[in-house]
């Protein structure tokens, strides 16, 4: 009865047992149908010999192929968490069971170089001249000798390379020199005050010099800039102030002898004529100074600003006086002597003012058949402002000569003064329409005007068709007087064939050799910083060559400025 008992105990606790697996949640469902699949296998063995005894039950867990990586581990998890539970399960054999390898992990680490802070005001790296040390940091050139020299390209055409030093040694030497700083700014100091007063003294030597040579006679020979006015534009306006200077004596006679209005308009013009063609021997003669600090392009525009003031002193001299003494002449008609002494003199004006506006017409074309340009083109683009001003004044005086002897020639047929203020009116506007003109052409070059686009399109060709350039852009070219341009790019280099450039002047079986014992980021870095810097090198050499070529083929332009882009 008792076993009966215990065995009746053993099934309704088994039986409660299968009806829990069966009501669980939904996450233990796959545990429950392992259960009920080992149940139906037969694999769940009961011993219940007695009310007392623990049941112990074997259960396996199946799944499907299909099971992902993921689902699998927990399984085994929860396989391995029900079977400790269990008692009686042979723990070894379990833990065989649920075993599995696993793949060791690649960890990629990335070599990055360690950021430089360099700081707002980093010199270290820079380079300085030899000059520049003396002056800025108060060193000899004996202090100079043991300091490392370094060979650098030079930026000027016509000087070979140069030697510079490292800003940080020079620096380094001079606080050994100096002791300190603080030292070197005193020393640097008492250096200026010494320049000044220098300064002073050679200033005051000078002027005691020029007073000795006045005293005793200045022998020294001409300046080599008075060869300037015995050719081109100087010997034209030489010329003109000749020649307006004694028409203006002769008409200023004529004009006491007549009492003329259109006569004393003559006088008036040739001697604005000459007052302005000195001040055009002014502008040639400064325009020939040589570019120094303060103007680093020279004083080439000191022509055309003599040129304007001329046309400007034309207006109102000339002109002004003109209109003036013609509407005079309406209003306070006067009579008129004899005209024949008026009218030698013009006719020997019309002779000489003929002979400089021949001499001006020859030179423009000269010059006009030398730039590839026509006559008219050469004037409107006022090419040589001196010359121009010489053209436009004597072509005026010409005109204007032959018109008043024409009002002159009606006043002494019919006897009427109106006609000869008339020819003063005349000549004033005459006067004014040639100041206009100069007035117009010298602002425009002075404002800086562009190169014809056919000059600037063979600048930009000849550019673009170099290997080295992708693209330019931003073209800019400027005028600035007397057959002088400055060109501007920013261009787009071809860093291949810099590169390629740079590598067909190396040892590549060395270059080789580098890259073979480049082992660590130190080492690469090393390795590009080297040659890195021979190809900013080798860059800047390659703009030196366009802007040379640019040179060559176009004499006009003077000055280049290549920015890389």
């Amino acid at each position: 009865m008792v076993g009966l008992s215990g065995q009746s105990r053993g099934w309704s606790s088994l039986c409660r047992l299968y009806l829990r697996c069966t009501a669980v949640r939904p996450s233990t469902v796959q545990a429950c149908h392992g259960l009920q699949s080992s149940l139906k296998n037969r694999r769940l063995l009961c011993l219940l010999s007695s009310s007392r005894l623990p049941v112990q039950a074997q259960i396996r867990l199946y799944s499907s192929n299909d099971t992902k990586d993921g689902d699998k581990s927990k399984e085994s998890s929860d396989a391995s968490s029900s079977n400790t539970s269990t008692a009686g399960v042979d723990a070894t054999k379990v833990d065989q069971k649920i075993t599995f390898p696993q793949d060791p992990i690649q960890v990629k680490v990335k070599a990055v170089l360690k950021k430089r802070e360099y700081g707002s005001k980093y010199m270290k790296n820079n380079f300085i001249t030899g000059v520049r040390a003396m002056n800025e940091f108060c060193l000899k050139p004996s202090d100079l000798e043991p300091l490392r020299k370094i060979r650098r390209r030079s930026p000027h055409d016509d000087t070979e390379a140069f030697t510079v030093y490292l800003r940080s040694d020079v620096e380094a030497k001079a606080i050994d020199v100096w002791g300190s700083p603080e030292a070197i700014s005193r020393e640097q100091k008492l250096r200026k005050e010494e320049e000044i007063a220098f300064k002073e003294n050679s200033d005051r030597n000078q002027k005691l010099l020029k007073e000795y040579k006045t005293f005793l006679g200045y022998t020294k020979p001409r300046l080599s800039t008075s060869a300037m006015f015995t050719k081109g534009p100087g010997k034209v306006v030489m010329v003109a102030i000749c020649i307006n200077g004694l028409n203006f004596f002769f008409k200023l006679l004529a004009w006491v002898y007549t009492g003329s209005a259109s006569m004393f308009s003559e006088a008036i013009h040739s001697l604005a004529d000459t007052c302005n063609q000195a001040l055009l021997v002014l502008g040639i003669a400064q325009s020939a100074r040589t570019p120094d600090p303060g103007h680093p392009y020279g004083f080439t525009n000191m022509r055309y600003i003599a040129s304007l003031i001329s046309g400007v002193g034309i207006f109102m001299m000339g002109a002004g006086l003109s209109w003036y003494h013609g509407i005079m002449g309406l209003i306070h008609p006067q009579p008129i002597e004899s005209l024949l002494w008026a009218y030698c003199i013009l006719a020997g004006s019309v002779v000489s003012e003929g002979a400089t506006l021949l001499v001006a017409v020859n030179e423009i074309r000269k010059s006009a058949r030398v730039k590839g340009i026509s006559f008219y083109q050469y004037v409107i683009q006022s090419r040589d402002p001196s010359t121009n001003v010489v053209l436009m004044e004597d072509a005026a005086a010409v005109l204007g000569v032959i018109m008043a002897a024409s009002c002159m020639g009606l006043t002494s047929l019919t006897g009427n003064p109106f006609y000869d203020s008339l020819g003063s009116l005349g000549v004033g506007t005459l006067l004014g329409a040639v100041s206009a003109f100069l007035i117009y052409t010298n602002t425009e070059s002075l404002i800086g005007k562009s190169i014809q686009p056919e000059q600037l399109q063979r600048l930009t060709e000849l550019l673009e068709s170099d290997p080295a350039v992708r693209a330019i852009h931003d073209v800019k070219a400027t005028d600035m007087g007397m057959s002088k341009v400055r060109f501007k790019a920013e261009v787009d280099f071809d860093g291949r064939v810099v590169t390629r450039s740079y590598l067909e002047k190396q040892d590549i079986d060395q270059v080789l050799n580098e890259i073979q014992q480049v082992k660590s980021p130190e080492d690469l870095e090393a390795f590009m910083l080297k040659h890195g810097e021979n190809i900013i090198d080798t860059l800047g050499a390659e703009v030196d060559r366009l802007e040379k070529e640019l040179k060559q083929l176009n004499p006009e332009v003077r000055h280049v400025d290549l920015e890389i882009l």
